[in-house]
C-alpha cells in the first residue's frame, strides 16, 4: 500500500462521514430526518431537567444537547448513538457544582480518558448513582425547598421538611409518573397475534403507539406547562413551582474558564483543578464507559473502533466547553429512540442538534413555565430502570466475589458519595485480582512410572514420583507460598522425587527466582531431587539467571521419567552394594569407596499407594 492510499483510509476511519457521505440519498435523509426530529422531542425536556439535576440553570441542558450531536455526526462511528447530557453526568457535575459555580461544570469536560472498570463495579455504581438522582428529585416531587449534597443528607432534610409538602406538586408529580409508565409500557402493545402479519391499519396503530410512547417525555412535559400556562394567565397564580426564567438565545462561543471567581476571590486554573479532584478522572471515565457500552450495544454485532469513539467522545466534549457545555456522553434511552426510528447514518444528529437550535432561539420564553414536579417524575422515570437488580441472580450463580464488589460500591457510592465509592469499588476488585497470585491453587499428585527398564534394575515394576503443580505464575507475592507448600509436600513424600510442572507458570521474576533457588538448596541438603517440567523460555531465563546449573529441567515428561527410572536403577544398585558388603565385611571399605558418588541418589525401593490430594492454600 503507498503512502497515499495509506493516509487515505487513516483520513476515512478517522473521519467517518467521508465514507458513507458520498453514499447518502434522499431515503438516508426521510430516515434521518423522522429519527432527528423525535429524539429532538426526547432531549429538550431531559436536557433541561438534566441541568436542574446538576446544579446549573436549565439553559445549559440545552447549550449541552446541539454541540455533540455535531460534532458526533462527523467523527462517530454508530449511527444509533446520540451524544448529550445524561442524568449520570448531571449527578457526577452535581458533586463539582455545590457551592460553585457553572465554570466547575465547564472545566470537567476536558479531562483524561480511562477504560478499565469492571462490570461489576459498574453496575454498583450504576444501580447507586439512579438511587442518589431519584432521591435527589424528591424536593421537586414534594415541592419543598432543601439544599442537600449527598444522598444520607437529602434524606435526613427530605424527612425534617417533610410536613412542608404542597399537595399540589406532589399529585402532579406522582400523576406524570404513572402516565410515563403507563405510556413507557405503550410500545410493547401489539395489535396483531404474534406470528400474523399485521395489517396495514394494524401496523400504523402500532407506529402511533410506539411514537406517542417514545415521545412521552415530551408529551408530559407539554401538557403540564399548557396547564401551568392556564393557571398562570386566567387565575392569580399556578399552584405549582415553575422551572422559571430560562435565559434565550444561544450560547457565547469563547475559550473554556480556565479561572473563575467565587465570592471575593479569583480562583486560577490550578485552584480549580485542586478544588475538582478525582472527578476530572472519574467523570471521563462514567462517559467512556457509558459511551462504549452504548457502541457496543448498537453495533449490530461488526467490530467496534474503541478508539474511534473514545477520540470522538473528547471531541464532542472539548468542543462543547466552548459552548458552556456540561459533561456529555452517549444516551442509552435516546440511542434507543434513535434506533427505533430508524436512523440510518450519523446524520440523524445533526437534525436534532439543529431542533436544539431553534428551541434555543425561539421556544425559551415558554420552557419558563414548566413545573419543576414534571421534569422531576421524567428523571425518576428514567433512572429506576437504570438500578441492575436482575443481574445479582447471575452473578450469585456465577461469581460470589463479584457481588461483593458490587455490593461494596453500591453502599460505598451512597455512603461516602459516588467519586469515593466507585474508588473503593475498584480498590476492592484489585484486591480480589491480586489474591490468586498471592495465593495460587496448588494441585499435587502422587504418579508412578513403569518401564521395563526398571523393571530388570529394580526389584519393583513401579517407581513413584511426586508431581506439583502451581496455578499461577511466580511473582513475588506467591513465591513464599509456593517454596513453602513445595517444602511441605517434599517433606511428607518420604524423599521421593518431587516435580514442579511449569505448564500454568507464565512468567516470573528475580524475588521468585531467589525463593525457588533457596527451595532447590533445601531440597539438595536432604538429598532429594527436585526438577522443573516444561517451564517457558522466559522462566528459564529468569532461574539461570540467578541459579545457573542448580535449576534441572526437563521439556517433556518422557525425559522426565527416564531420568527418575535411571535415579531408581541406580539407588537399587547402591542398595545391593550396601547389603553385599554388611555379608562380606573384607570388601566393606571399597563399597563404600563406590558408594560414594551415589549418596546423591534416594532410595525408591518401597512401593507407595497411588492418591491424589490438594495443598491447601494458606
Amino acid at each position: 500500500m503507498s503512502l497515499i492510499e495509506s493516509a487515505k483510509t487513516t483520513l476515512i476511519n478517522r473521519i467517518p462521514i467521508l465514507k458513507w457521505g458520498p453514499k447518502y440519498n434522499t431515503r438516508n435523509l426521510l430516515s434521518d430526518t423522522i429519527a432527528g426530529f423525535t429524539v429532538g422531542l426526547t432531549v429538550m425536556p431531559q436536557a433541561l431537567a438534566y441541568a436542574t439535576l446538576g446544579g446549573l440553570e436549565p439553559q445549559y441542558g440545552l447549550y449541552s444537547a446541539f454541540a455533540g450531536c455535531f460534532v458526533y455526526a462527523i467523527f462517530g462511528s454508530i449511527k444509533d448513538i446520540t451524544i448529550g447530557p445524561t442524568a449520570l453526568m448531571a449527578l457526577m457535575t452535581y458533586q463539582q457544582v455545590v457551592g460553585r459555580n457553572t465554570d466547575y461544570a465547564i472545566l470537567q469536560v476536558v479531562g483524561v480518558l480511562i477504560d478499565f472498570i469492571s462490570i461489576p463495579v459498574t453496575v454498583g455504581f450504576t444501580s447507586a448513582t439512579s438511587v442518589i438522582i431519584a432521591t435527589s428529585q424528591l424536593k421537586s416531587l414534594l415541592g419543598i425547598k432543601i439544599s442537600a449534597s449527598a444522598f444520607l443528607d437529602t434524606i435526613k432534610q427530605v424527612g425534617e421538611n417533610i410536613h412542608k409538602t404542597r399537595v399540589t406538586d406532589f399529585s402532579l408529580g406522582i400523576c406524570c409518573i404513572i402516565v410515563l409508565m403507563i405510556l413507557r409500557k405503550l410500545k410493547d402493545i401489539k395489535l396483531h397475534k404474534k406470528n400474523a402479519k399485521p395489517t396495514k391499519v394494524q401496523r400504523y396503530l402500532n407506529y402511533a403507539f410506539w411514537l406517542l410512547s417514545t415521545s412521552r417525555n415530551a408529551i408530559v412535559v407539554i401538557a403540564c406547562s399548557f396547564v401551568a400556562y392556564f393557571y398562570e394567565t386566567k387565575s392569580d397564580g399556578t399552584p405549582f413551582i415553575l422551572t422559571g426564567t430560562v435565559k434565550p438565545g444561544l450560547p457565547e462561543l469563547r475559550l473554556p474558564p480556565f479561572e473563575t471567581a467565587i465570592g471575593n476571590r479569583t480562583v486560577d486554573f490550578i485552584g480549580m483543578m485542586s478544588d475538582l479532584g478525582s472527578s476530572i478522572v472519574l467523570v471521563p471515565v462514567i462517559a467512556v464507559l457509558g459511551n462504549v457500552a452504548i457502541a457496543k450495544a448498537f453495533a449490530s454485532g461488526s467490530t467496534i473502533d474503541a478508539t474511534q469513539e473514545l477520540f470522538t467522545l473528547s471531541m464532542c466534549n472539548v468542543i462543547g466547553s466552548f459552548f458552556s457545555s456540561m459533561p456529555i456522553t452517549g444516551s442509552f434511552s435516546r440511542s434507543a429512540v434513535n434506533h427505533a426510528s430508524g436512523v440510518q447514518t450519523p446524520f440523524g444528529g445533526i437534525i436534532t442538534g439543529a431542533m436544539v437550535l431553534l428551541a434555543l432561539s425561539f421556544l425559551t420564553p415558554y420552557f419558563a413555565y414548566i413545573p419543576k414536579a414534571s421534569l422531576g417524575a421524567v428523571i425518576v422515570s428514567a433512572v429506576i430502570f437504570m438500578i441492575e437488580y436482575e443481574v445479582v441472580k447471575p452473578m450469585w450463580r456465577s461469581s460470589k466475589k463479584d457481588l461483593v464488589t458490587t455490593f461494596a460500591t453500591f453502599v460505598f457510592c451512597l455512603i461516602i458519595g459516588v467519586e469515593y465509592g466507585i474508588l473503593m469499588g475498584v480498590g476492592i476488585n484489585i484486591m480480589f485480582l491480586l489474591y490468586p497470585s498471592a495465593r495460587p491453587t496448588i494441585y499435587l499428585d502422587h504418579l508412578k512410572v513403569n518401564n521395563d527398564y526398571v523393571a530388570a534394575m529394580t526389584t519393583t515394576k513401579s517407581v513413584e514420583f511426586l508431581m506439583i503443580t502451581p496455578g499461577n505464575s511466580l511473582y513475588f507475592p506467591a513465591v513464599d507460598f509456593i517454596k513453602t507448600s513445595i517444602a511441605k509436600a517434599g517433606l511428607s513424600s518420604k524423599n521421593l522425587p518431587v516435580t514442579v510442572d511449569c505448564r500454568f507458570i507464565l512468567g516470573a521474576d528475580f524475588t521468585a527466582a531467589k525463593g525457588i533457588l533457596a527451595l532447590i538448596n533445601e531440597f539438595m541438603m536432604r538429598k532429594q531431587p527436585l526438577y522443573f517440567l516444561n517451564p517457558r523460555e522466559e522462566v528459564i531465563s529468569v532461574f539461570q539467571g540467578v541459579m545457573m546449573d542448580d535449576f534441572k529441567y526437563f521439556n517433556s515428561r518422557e525425559e522426565l521419567e527416564l531420568q527418575i527410572e535411571e535415579n531408581a536403577a541406580e539407588a537399587n544398585e547402591r542398595q545391593s552394594l550396601l547389603e553385599a558388603s554388611e555379608e562380606t565385611p573384607q570388601t566393606n571399605d571399597i563399597a563404600l569407596r563406590e558408594g560414594t558418588e551415589l549418596d546423591e541418589i534416594i532410595l525408591g525401593n518401597k512401593p507407595m499407594t497411588l492418591n491424589h490430594r490438594n495443598v491447601e492454600n494458606r
